[in-house]
């Protein structure tokens, strides 16, 4: 089991990804909104936001999305990178976002308890 974290810049991304993950069992996703530290000090040192400005051509959004989600296989996990990918495009490309992975030993506040092997726990187990 494995938590599938998405940080995004571009917001219709976002909805194309939530959309289109129940086509690949992925059930849930929590999106939040944030903000990334280069955007934060380019707000509060004016050179640096003059300087982006120019190089970007535009003000730039302050906010990304980051989306989080609980992903029991491998398989399913591989797809909904797949489609990060299909939908975002190249992942080294500035500005375009980041993606990780993190491996998750325990979950609760699910339908059951799950352990890291996808086993529903018993009330002594997990106590």
């Amino acid at each position: 089991m494995n938590v599938l974290v998405v940080v995004l810049n571009h917001e219709e991304h976002v909805r194309i990804l939530l959309e289109r993950f129940p086509e690949i069992d992925v059930r849930g996703a929590t999106v939040i909104s944030s903000t990334g530290m280069g955007q934060l000090l380019a707000a509060d040192v004016p050179i640096f936001s003059t300087l982006s400005k120019l190089l970007s051509g535009a003000s730039r959004r302050m906010e990304n999305s980051t989306i989080f989600s609980v992903i029991r296989s491998e398989e399913t996990l591989e797809k909904a990178i797949a489609l990060v990918h299909e939908v975002v495009g190249d992942m080294k490309n500035p500005g375009s976002g980041i993606l990780f992975v993190v491996p998750v030993t325990r979950i609760e506040g699910l339908a059951a308890p799950l352990s890291a092997e996808g086993l529903e726990l018993t009330g002594e187990q997990h106590t």
